[in-house]
């Protein structure tokens, strides 16, 4: 039977495709429908849209079936080849072991890592699945024949002609997706295969870990086996009999900034100029490559090989020269141009370090592994931006990683009540840059943080204002941190004005004398009620004018915070030595720190609330507290597009929801960020988008066919008070069963010995007159207050009778339930419900019952209908009978009642109850619920035109428990409730469970209701 690994939790996905999800066999396998299904309607990343060019204004097409890369008619077929590595890579997987042909370390990883009952979250399928690319490639393609030859080849000729001397292999994991536990399975295979097997060469024990700063270096502290938080022992990633051979490894994890070669002798500018010139020659004072790799990777030196792993390896490639004239072509901002200068600056210094690492180390091709969420080349590389590198191996896009449920669903605008095509705050840059400071912090004293474009206040207090809620949410929930909200800006002034603007911040008054002005977000602001400055900011700036610059942090932030610093510094001395230099933290590593660790309980940032930022925060930074983002800056393509949005994408809870089996699904509410999901499909036999059709009311053409409802909140009733009674009926019958209150009996059984059944019978030993009273003071403590919400405690001996006859008429116990399980909380809850209804009903017209109705919108109309959809299960309405044009089905029983009513004599008109808004509350087991009937039917019950009959329909098949309760409150509270109101006529109510006589049905409960004006008239004439 096959085991659901993950699958999309997602019920109101803003693109409208069939939810897929991964299934495994009983070995923990992928089935072969599945991965066909996978590989034939796979979701692509969508590809960054170039910026545009000298000449004609035509956005050119991106195309994947062609050899090369540098010129515009020469693209490449990466695509094809990783669908083609992922057909060999399965066919592999599904293949007998004793045909893998991977050593016996390697058989015994793959084993533990496909189905190893795991204490914690279990490796994703997509983890798996990278490396078992980087394993194929490795031991098994070259073992296998031609077809294994062929692939290595053309890896081979791509990094030839794109990093010669190197052998890269890309491995395409979106964010949130887990790269850095793709890194540690890949150490642990690397490191005891090399440990077993000394003398191959397809192994070792070195290893290089490059990261793009000095937060992400940090973070992958976790890919050392002796480390506090190490990723082998906290997620089981290695057998416990091989966890030993970990030990072995050398690991050194640094950022790329460390290849820069540093200065040997510092020296002033005029002194460097005099001795040169004594000297008569220019004084080499920088270090060799030789001196700058001894520093970076002094364990490594002296090892045959080393395995380079590049961390976020977008930034890492050779760029191929162009000339000026054709960089000038690429229109870009000054701001845009400076970016992609730091870009090709990063780029040149990485790739540089690799390459002198495999000139000291390395034998014929230095091996290297690349991960990144986006490994596109950039703006002005030399390559057409956009493109994935062509040394990619496997693909696991942001799109399927959505569809899996891996990471947060992001919510973007998709319209609003000013924009008609692309909603306002889809892309705020292009509507508030003109506005906006355009020169750095440090020269914009014209600026303040009150003149912010009035466009941005709105677009801040809108997303503020859902933060709000989601804050609350929080704190009721008993969450230990706050939810993250994070705004990205162009540059350090916009960062500074807004971060002042939303936390608070200190002016002068003509006096000279600093008063605060408060923040326009409470929950962020800095400052106390007393305007005082809080000890712990709750907003935090973050940009690189401040680090680079060594701005102290405040004072008292440092001090009330000293028993988080202190743990830090006990930290660094564990990993690093009480001599190390790390112990003694500057400012500038202590707002790392911080940052670092917002959404983390006790730690330095677990109160941040805000972050405010420059582009620090576009990659490595792994809170998983984010919950909303504010893009206040240009987004020139969908790859800044996507690592930004990626930001709050990491899921806090990876725990399945044991209702349903699949994650609960966690969203992340983006403004200001145009990020697309209109990612094109990859099939065999390309097919057309499902055709959607707009479901809406026909007005004014129809408007006469229009049905009210009343917008009911809830009910008030007048209970009896001395005597209380009750006559019970086939609604207020409840069934005990194992489906609803569990097993009744469970066999247990050891490996030998004798086994055990458990069963009821203590439960079942519970006296009837103990449960008789308990029932009966839960129902007066919970269910029967006092017009003042007063429970009637006088009433219980009087109410036990009720119970005891309830319990004789009603009380069904089956497959091994009893009597005594009514004790059980929500049990005592669905009993006291049926009970209560009955007492309502009994008590007669002289109790009325009154519907409560909703104060701001009482009333509801067919005239909202107005959506999209695609759903093909759907009844085009009869223009005489229905204001709605079309009537979306649930199942066919829907589509035939559909036909009946419009061909019934005595319908006069009716509408299928969707997205129309009309709900009715009621209980179930306590709780409370809303429950959405499926039509409601105007007809002609006797009365007249002008008395028509509005008939609550639903059309249901096997009745549950939640279908009882349902019908219950609709004919025992909202059924009197609205008729007594006298504002909305009269209402009935019926079921419908039988699709072949549903046409009888209707008739029959309009007979009913005909009957009943035949009794009234008749009861009046007698008396």
């Amino acid at each position: 039977m096959s085991e659901r690994f993950f699958e999309d939790p997602i019920l109101n996905s803003p693109y409208e495709q069939p939810s897929r999800h991964w299934e495994l066999d009983k070995d923990g396998i992928p089935t072969q429908q599945v991965v066909e299904l996978r590989r034939e309607s796979r979701l692509i990343t969508p590809i960054p849209k170039p910026k545009k060019r000298g000449g004609k204004e035509e956005q050119r097409v991106l195309e994947f079936e062609a050899q090369g890369l540098s010129e515009n008619d020469q693209q490449y077929e990466v695509t094809q080849q990783v669908n083609s590595i992922r057909k060999l890579v399965e066919e592999w997987r599904q293949s007998p072991e004793s045909q893998w042909k991977v050593t016996s370390e390697t058989a015994r990883l793959l084993k533990h890592w496909r189905h190893h009952k795991f204490q914690g979250i279990r490796p994703f399928f997509c983890q798996i699945e990278a490396a078992e690319t980087a394993i194929w490639l490795t031991e098994v393609a070259p073992e296998i024949g031609k077809r294994g030859k062929d692939i290595l080849e053309k890896l081979e000729s791509a990094n030839d002609e794109a990093n010669p001397g190197l052998f890269r292999m890309a491995l395409k994991l979106a964010t949130g997706a887990g790269k850095t536990t793709v890194m540690a399975m890949l150490i642990a295979w690397q490191t005891i295969n090399a440990a077993r097997h000394p003398g191959s060469s397809r192994f070792t024990k070195g290893f290089l870990v490059v990261a793009p700063g000095i937060t992400i270096r940090d973070r992958l502290r976790v890919l050392k086996p002796n480390d506090t938080e190490s990723y082998f022992r906290r997620m089981e990633l290695v057998p416990q009999d091989l966890v030993g051979e970990l030990g072995k490894a050398r690991i050194v994890i640094t950022n790329y900034h460390a290849f820069r070669k540093r200065e040997l002798l510092d020296l002033a500018k005029g002194t460097r100029q005099f001795m040169e010139g004594w000297r008569g020659e220019q004084m080499a004072t920088t270090e060799t490559e030789g001196q700058m790799l001894q520093r970076v990777m002094s364990e490594l030196m002296g090892m045959k090989q080393v395995l380079v792993i590049n961390d976020e390896a977008h930034h890492c490639y050779r760029e191929k020269p162009i000339s000026d004239e054709e960089r000038d072509k690429i229109q870009l901002s000054s701001e845009e141009k400076a970016e992609a200068k730091s870009h090709r600056e990063a780029a040149r210094m990485w790739i540089s370090g690799i390459e002198a690492v495999s000139r000291k180390i390395g034998k014929g091709q230095q091996r290297v592994i690349d991960l990144s969420a986006t490994p596109f080349f950039l703006a002005s590389s030399g390559y057409t931006e956009g493109t994935l590198f062509p040394w990619t191996v496997s693909d696991f896009s942001l799109m399927d990683a959505i569809e899996s449920g891996v990471v947060k669903l992001p919510r973007v605008p998709v319209a609003d009540n000013i924009s008609k095509e692309m909603p306002f705050y889809r892309e705020l840059w292009k509507n508030i840059k003109k506005s906006m400071p355009k020169k750095g912090r440090g020269k914009s004293g014209q600026y303040a943080p009150d003149s912010l474009p009035t466009e941005l206040n709105t677009a801040i207090e809108a997303l503020y204002g859902h933060y709000v809620t989601t804050f609350e949410l929080w704190q009721e929930a008993g969450f230990e941190v706050p939810p993250c909200f994070i705004i990205v800006c162009n540059n350090t002034s916009t960062s500074k004005l807004v971060y002042d603007y939303i936390s608070g911040y200190e002016v002068e008054d003509e006096r000279g004398d600093k008063q605060i002005r408060k923040g326009a977000c409470p929950l962020f602001s800095n400052y106390d009620d007393y305007e005082r400055p809080l000890p712990r900011p709750r907003t935090l700036l973050i940009d690189s004018e401040q680090l680079e610059s060594g701005e102290a942090l405040d004072a008292n932030f440092r001090e009330m915070a000293g028993t988080e610093i202190e743990q830090f510094r006990r930290e660094i001395i564990q990993r690093e030595g009480a001599g190390a230099a790390g112990t003694k933290l500057s400012d500038a590593d202590l707002l790392r720190e911080v940052m670092n660790t917002v959404g983390k309980p006790g730690k330095l940032g677990a109160d941040i609330r805000c972050v405010v930022s420059v582009a620090m925060l576009t990659e490595g930074w792994d809170t998983n507290t984010v919950t909303h983002v504010l893009g206040v800056r240009a987004f020139s393509t969908q790859l800044l597009c996507e690592q930004v949005v990626g930001r709050a994408l990491r899921r806090q809870n990876y725990q399945l929801n044991p209702d349903t089996g699949r994650y609960d699904v966690e969203y992340a509410d983006i403004l200001g960020i145009p990020f697309d999901f209109t990612a094109q499909s990859v099939r065999a036999n390309p097919k057309p988008p499902p055709k959607t059709i707009q479901v809406k009311a026909i007005s004014p053409d129809r408007d006469r066919l229009e049905i009210a409802f009343p917008n009911v909140l809830g009910y008030r009733v007048e209970l009896p008070d001395e005597d209380v009674t009750a006559t019970f009926g086939e609604d207020h019958v409840l069934e005990l069963t194992p489906s609803l209150v569990g097993p009744a009996i469970t066999s247990n059984q050891g490996i030998i010995g004798e086994g055990v059944q458990l069963t009821l019978e203590r439960t079942k030993d519970l006296r009837k007159s103990t449960v008789i009273l308990h029932l009966a003071t839960h129902l007066v403590m919970t269910k029967y207050p006092d017009g003042q919400g007063v429970p009637r405690t006088h009433l219980v001996l009087k109410m036990k009778k009720v119970v005891r006859n309830w319990l004789d008429e009603c009380l069904v116990c089956k497959a091994g339930t009893n009597h005594g399980q009514l004790a059980y909380r929500k049990i005592a809850d669905m009993a006291c419900e049926r009970m209560l209804s009955a007492i309502v009903v009994s008590a007669g017209a002289d109790k009325k019952r009154l519907a409560i109705l909703d104060p701001y919108n009482p009333t509801g109309s067919t005239m909202d209908v107005n959506f999209n959809t695609a759903k093909t299960l759907r009844w085009e309405t009869d223009s005489r009978r229905c204001h709605v044009n079309w009537a979306i089905c649930d199942s066919t029983w829907e589509q035939e009642f559909c036909r009946v009513l419009d061909a019934h004599p005595k319908v006069r008109r009716w509408v299928k109850n969707q997205s129309m808004g009309f709900e009715v509350p009621y209980l179930l087991a306590g709780e409370p619920r809303r429950y959405i009937p499926d039509f409601i039917v105007v007809v002609d019950d006797g009365r007249g035109e002008d008395d028509l009959l509005n008939l609550v329909c639903e059309v249901k098949g096997y009745q549950r428990e939640d279908a009882i309760e349902k019908k219950n409150t609709m004919e025992t509270y909202w059924v009197p409730g609205v008729n007594n109101t006298d504002k909305f006529g009269r209402w009935a109510f019926a079921e419908f469970r039988d699709p072949m006589v549903m046409e009888n049905q209707l008739s029959e409960a309009v007979q009913e209701e005909v009957n009943h004006v035949l009794d009234s008239v008749l009861a009046v004439e007698v008396a």
